[in-house]
């Protein structure tokens, strides 16, 4: 399958290219830093204009400003907001006029679409929250859907915390649990709905694969936890203490509004992908874990 990405050089990006290539497709990544890209990964098409895209059968659009690590300013606020609306508008108004379209669209957007919930149990028909990452969230999904009017296949990626020991949440958290400084976040009641990076890739294949998938898809393990939970079982997979917790005053002053992603969470369920037959390796925390930390970054 010829498959153009976005967010290729990204944390979930890079793993996925490796998978797909693995698996004999034919990858371009559209890239704002083609340098970089053609650095990291080898084997791929990079360009930098879609003008040089050739014929493309599937999309993956994973493209998007971080949201946690900066503190939420307004500017930052829009620079997230332009980052993902902007880049899938852009890719719908490049295969409108095309003759032969790609048949499919899986679009990243991620489970503070649900906003807060407390200890709810949050599956796909769950409507959108009215916070900033909520409706973030909400307009992405809106751009992506506008493929179907072109009669492509839209699947909507809701990813939960990926993880992976080379990056993303849980590579911020290691250096400070591996030092046995680590903890709960706040109270550590708020739930956190997980995943194994290598769940998350599988299920964007098997979305890209599955002519029937569509619709909205939770990126999530089935075994959400609080977030004391996760941080006793981290520990217990370093064997490290894990009774330091990081003070909810501490993450609004660094974070301001954005340390609400933190403290509040989601316990998600994958209930679409799990109906039409997707199976989990890594179902549970600490298996998932130990798989992660058993390998080399």
């Amino acid at each position: 399958m010829r498959i153009l990405l976005t967010g290729g050089t990204g944390f979930i990006g890079r793993a996925l290219c490796t998978r797909l290539l693995a698996g004999g497709h034919r990858l371009t990544v559209w890239s704002r830093r083609p340098v970089l890209a053609r650095q990291r990964l080898p084997g791929v098409a990079v360009i930098e204009d879609l003008a040089e895209a050739g014929e493309i059968e599937a999309v993956v659009n994973l493209a998007g400003e971080p949201l946690v690590g900066r503190r939420w300013s307004a500017r930052q606020k829009q620079a997230i907001r332009d980052s993902r609306l902007n880049t899938t508008a852009q890719l719908v108004r490049w295969m409108a006029p095309r003759l032969r379209r790609p048949h499919v669209l899986v679009s990243g957007s991620a489970i503070g679409y649900y906003g807060a919930h407390g200890d709810a149990l949050l599956d796909e028909s769950t409507p959108a929250g009215d916070d900033f990452a909520a409706v973030l969230c909400r307009d992405w999904e809106h751009a992506a859907m506008q493929a179907e009017d072109l009669g492509l296949r839209v699947c909507r990626l809701r990813t939960g915390i990926v993880l992976g020991a080379d990056g993303g949440a849980l590579g911020k958290m290691l250096p400070p649990f591996r030092w046995g400084l680590g903890g709960p976040i706040g109270h550590g009641r708020q739930w956190m709905s997980w995943i194994h990076r290598e769940d998350l890739i599988g299920l964007i294949q098997w979305l890209l694969e599955f002519e029937s998938a569509g619709g909205a898809y939770n990126g999530t393990a089935p075994e959400p936890v609080r977030n004391r939970e996760f941080a006793r079982t981290l520990g217990r997979v370093l064997h490290r203490p894990a009774l330091l917790p990081t003070p909810s005053p501490l993450l609004r002053l660094a974070f301001g509004e954005g340390a609400q992603l933190m403290l509040t969470g989601q316990r998600v369920m994958p209930m679409h992908a799990l109906v039409e037959g997707f199976r989990f390796r890594f179902p549970q925390l600490e298996d998932a874990l130990r798989d992660v930390l058993d390998k080399p970054a």
